[in-house]
Formats: structure tokens, sequence, C-alpha cells
């Protein structure tokens, strides 16, 4: 049994001819995750510009969207357009800060309590309303 060469391999079927040469084996074609299926890169720098900009609306899982889908701008930044990669960076920014800030606050509350808000504590919790509304007892 021989090996073939580049022919061989382009001619085998079930295999798209011309999509992948040897050249451009390690740069993506496609700026989406879904690859042919998804958009031309136009109408991808609309939609990134879009998840970009409605995740300042307090939707910063837009921003996570926009990492996803747009993973192969982010792993191959000389592949796409600057601005297309541009909003990708800053959503993949975004979404970081915003999980941070998140997680701090949380952590806060959860870890801190009343030994970082003193007394404001009794007013800030929710669980003690059933307590002073006295609904705790059974009888």
């Amino acid at each position: 049994m021989e090996r073939g060469g580049a022919e061989d391999i382009r001619a085998q079927p079930g295999r798209v001819e011309g999509l992948i040469s040897r050249s451009s084996a390690h740069c993506p074609l496609w700026p989406t995750v879904d690859g042919p299926l998804g958009l031309s890169e136009e109408d991808s720098l609309s939609y990134a510009r879009k998840f970009f900009k409605f995740g300042f609306l307090l939707l910063p899982w837009l921003w996570a969207i926009n990492c996803f889908y747009f993973w192969p701008v982010l792993r191959h930044p000389s592949s796409f357009s600057r601005l297309l990669r541009r909003y990708v960076v800053q959503s993949a920014i975004g979404f970081v800060v915003f999980t941070v800030a998140l997680f701090s606050w949380a952590l806060t509350f959860m870890i801190g309590g009343e030994r970082v808000f003193g007394r404001v504590w009794e007013r800030l919790v929710m669980y003690n309303v059933a307590d002073e509304l006295d609904l705790t007892g059974w009888s």
C-alpha cells in the first residue's frame, strides 16, 4: 500500500476540496466557532459590535457569548480584521471585570458579614425578616 501525496488527500471522499491548505492549516477560515455554517466576516463585525454594546445594558453574559462565539478571533489575532478583534477582546475584558466585581461583592457578604458591616448588618440581611415578624414559631 502506497502513501499518497497531497493530491490523494484532497481527492478523498467526504473532504471538501480547497478549504484547508497546508499554509492555512493553523489559521481558521471563519471567525465563528460554527465554521462554514456561521457568519461571514462582515456580518461577524456587526454581531460582535451589537453584543459588545448591549453588554453595557447590564447584560454582561452577552460579553461571554461574544467571546465564545468568536473564539477563533481570540485564538488567531492576525487572521481577522483588527476592528472585529477589538470588540471581542473588549468583551472578554468587560466580562472578566464584571465577574471579578460580582464575586468580590458576593464574597464580601458571605465571608465578612457582621464583622465587616457592624450593626448595619442586621438591616442588610434578609433572613432576619422572619424573626422580626415572628414567623419562625410553630405555635
